[in-house]
This record gives C-alpha cells, sequence and structure tokens, in this order.
C-alpha cells in the first residue's frame, strides 16, 4: 500500500499548490462562520484525538533504538514525535476545509449517493477507531485499574460512557463551542502543570527546557524525510492522518469565519504546531530525566484525553448524522442516542479485533481524492474555473451559531 500512499501525499501537496495560486487570496466563509480564536479551537481539539496526550511516552523508545529503526537516525525522538503529529501534515487538513467551503458547494460530489455512502463510512469507521485508541492505552496510563496490560471491564465501562456523552453532545451544534474551548483551556492547563513539574524543580531549570525545544530544530532542518512514508510506522501515522482529513475538511469549513485562502492554511499549520511543540518537549524531558509520571499526572492526561475524544467523536456524530439526515429532529433523541451508541461501541470493539485497519480507512481516503479530481476535470471544470469567491449565501455572522441546532 506505501506506493498509493504515496502518490496520494504527493498529489495532495500539488493540489495544495496550485490552491494557493489560483484562490490564494479568496476569503472562506463557511455556513457558521465564528471568531477565528473559536476556529482555531474547534479545528485544534476536532483535529487531534487522545494519541496526542496517550502516544509519546510509549514512543519515544521506539525513536531511540537506531538499532531497529536505523531509519530514524537523520535526527531526535522529539523531532520525529513532533514530525508525525504537527506542522506540514495539518496541511491536509487545509486542502479538505477548503474545499467543502469554496469548491464543494458548486461540485456536489460528495452528495453523489455512492460518494455519500463511502464518505459516511470513512467517518463512522473513524470515530470507532478514536474510541479504540482510548481503551487499549487506559492500561499503560491507568495501571493501577488492572495489572497495567490487560484491558479490564472498568476501561470498557469509561469507553461506552465517553461515547455516550460524545453522542449526547453531538445533539445540538452549540456544545461544539463549549467543548473546543474547554477543551482547549484544559489541555493548556496540562501543558503549564506538567512543564511547572519538570522545570520548576531544585535540579531542573528554563534554560533545560529551551535546549530541549531547541531539539525540534532537527524536524524543521529534515522537513524532507517526512513527506513520504519512512517506515510502516509513520506510513500507519500518515493513513491515519488521511482518514481525519476528509472528515475533519468537512466539519471545520462551517466555521471559517472570513479568513483569505493562504491565512487558513498558515492558522491550520502553524497554530496547532505551537502547543503541541512544547507538549512534546515537556512530555520528552520527562522520558529524558526518567521523570514518573505515574498518579496524579497520569490521571490528568487521561482526563484531558478524554475530553478530545469526547470533542471529536462529537464531531464527526454530528457530521455523519448530518449527512444521513438521521439527525434528533427527524428520527428524535432516543433514537438517535441509542442507534448512535450502539453502532460506535460494536465498531470499537471489531477495532479491537483487529478486523478493522484505519490504514484501509486512509486507502479509501485517497481514492476519494482522486476520484473527485477526476470528477471535476471530467464535469465541473467550467464551474470550478470561473470560482472567484466563498458561496454568495455565506456572510460573516458570528451570532448565526447561536441559533443553529
Amino acid at each position: 500500500m506505501t506506493p498509493w500512499l504515496s502518490a496520494g501525499i504527493l498529489f495532495t501537496f500539488a493540489a495544495i499548490i496550485f490552491v494557493l495560486y489560483r484562490w490564494g487570496n479568496v476569503r472562506c466563509v463557511g455556513v457558521t462562520p465564528v471568531r477565528t480564536f473559536t476556529f482555531i479551537a474547534i479545528l485544534f481539539t476536532s483535529g487531534l484525538d487522545v494519541g496526542l496526550i496517550m502516544f509519546p511516552l510509549t514512543e519515544f523508545a521506539g525513536y531511540a533504538d537506531l538499532a531497529t529503526s536505523p531509519e530514524y537516525g537523520f535526527t531526535n525522538p522529539l523531532a520525529v514525535e513532533f514530525g508525525f503529529w504537527a506542522f506540514l501534515i495539518w496541511a491536509f487538513y487545509f486542502l479538505t476545509c477548503f474545499y467543502f467551503c469554496v469548491l464543494e458547494p458548486r461540485v456536489r460530489f460528495f452528495e453523489l449517493p455512492l460518494v455519500k455512502i463511502i464518505n459516511n463510512i470513512v467517518i463512522i469507521g473513524t470515530c470507532a477507531f478514536t474510541a479504540n485508541l482510548l481503551l487499549i492505552n487506559l492500561p499503560w496510563y491507568m495501571p493501577e485499574l488492572g495489572d497495567g496490560e490487560s484491558i479490564i471491564g472498568s476501561f470498557y465501562a469509561i469507553v461506552f460512557l465517553v461515547i455516550a456523552f460524545a453522542v449526547y453532545s453531538s445533539t445540538n451544534i452549540r456544545y461544539v463551542r463549549i467543548l473546543s474551548l474547554a477543551t482547549t483551556w484544559l489541555f493548556l492547563g496540562l501543558i503549564a502543570l506538567m512543564w511547572g513539574g519538570a522545570f520548576l524543580g531544585e535540579n531542573s531549570s528554563i534554560g533545560e527546557f529551551a535546549n530541549t525545544f531547541a531539539m525540534l530544530g532537527g524536524y524543521f532542518g529534515n522537513i524532507h524525510e517526512f513527506v513520504l512514508p519512512m517506515n510502516d510506522y509513520h506510513e500507519f501515522y500518515l493513513y491515519w492522518w488521511f482518514a481525519w482529513s476528509i472528515m475533519i475538511g468537512q466539519f471545520t469549513a462551517r466555521f471559517v469565519g472570513g479568513l483569505r485562502t493562504y491565512q487558513v492554511l498558515v492558522a491550520m499549520m502553524v497554530f496547532p504546531s505551537i502547543p503541541i511543540a512544547i507538549w512534546f518537549t515537556v512530555l520528552y524531558y520527562y522520558n529524558l530525566n526518567g521523570i514518573e509520571t505515574a498518579g496524579f499526572y497520569n490521571i490528568a492526561m487521561v482526563v484531558v484525553g478524554i475530553t478530545f475524544v469526547i470533542n471529536s467523536l462529537d464531531s464527526l456524530v454530528r457530521l455523519y448524522t448530518d449527512n444521513l439526515n438521521i439527525g434528533v429532529a427527524r428520527i428524535g433523541k432516543v433514537k438517535y442516542l441509542i442507534g448512535n451508541l450502539v453502532a460506535l461501541s460494536l465498531l470499537t470493539l471489531l477495532f479491537k479485533l483487529d478486523f478493522l485497519q484505519i490504514q484501509w480507512v486512509g486507502a479509501v481516503v485517497i481514492g476519494l481524492f482522486f476520484t473527485c479530481f477526476g470528477y471535476i476535470l471530467f464535469t465541473k471544470f467550467k464551474e470550478v474555473a470561473a470560482i472567484e469567491s466563498s458561496p454568495k449565501e455565506n456572510k460573516i455572522d458570528f451570532t448565526k451559531i447561536e441559533h443553529v441546532t
């Protein structure tokens, strides 16, 4: 599957360059615009999941083991972790956000019956994968509930409750803003808490943080190494980002509040990368110095990780139920809650049994990218070539979200 992934990546970056050349100064306005800080908060919390909180401490050692993985030898583990999570790959989200904000209202590719079915299968499958990530990481972060390795009944109960909360919060779009802002502040608070624990102690200093942070230069000095998959694990990450990209683009496009196209790209690549960089630096310092996180810190990370999962699932459930016209207004709240809760719980178990793979979902998304491009070339070329602005009916009204259910 590596050639398919590589082709998808190269196509994506070529499309980004063309979009900037052709529509770089267009003002992007979504159907429910919000202010820039809120937009960034929605993007950040919807576009990431529990892996941001829970993966790094389990991965640094693998990136440092050059005997097993010599392909990481061009830089340090902190730079590798950052490269797998930040900056360049957020451009995937930019492309899909721009497409759904400016082009899709004229193209309507995702309204084609077969495409709509495939798109929603992708969204539902990725929802379940997100919940499964929380499930499989809980033993490592909450060993006091078990043996630190096995998934026990308590962990299934936690994930079930998280899914239930997310499904309920998806019943009203106004919860999105509340959840996104709350999750953002919780994450920033977690960074401050663990930063203080690492760099304000007797044997630490702010200078050590600066020295550790400087190691991120290993990413920017070798950014080309992160474009194409360097090994199977990097391939897994890239497919994961493709799986997320198409649905995060659909969801965030509705909230763009008048930024120009190039500003949307900058906002998506730079602003989320800053807290990610600081967070990973703090965690890497803990890893390098053997600072223990068991107990309070682990619980804090689990709490923030859970808010990320709720936020992501809320966004995605809202998206696929809107797409399939099975929202609360049409089928009623009880059917909505029970149906989504059962479906996501069962799919989460299928990922747990390795019956499903996120790589398959990412491969399908790449196929949608290519198919959409062909559809535009052969059926919508003139309409797309004539586009000079966002849809005229989209007006900058930051109060609109208050009136949407």
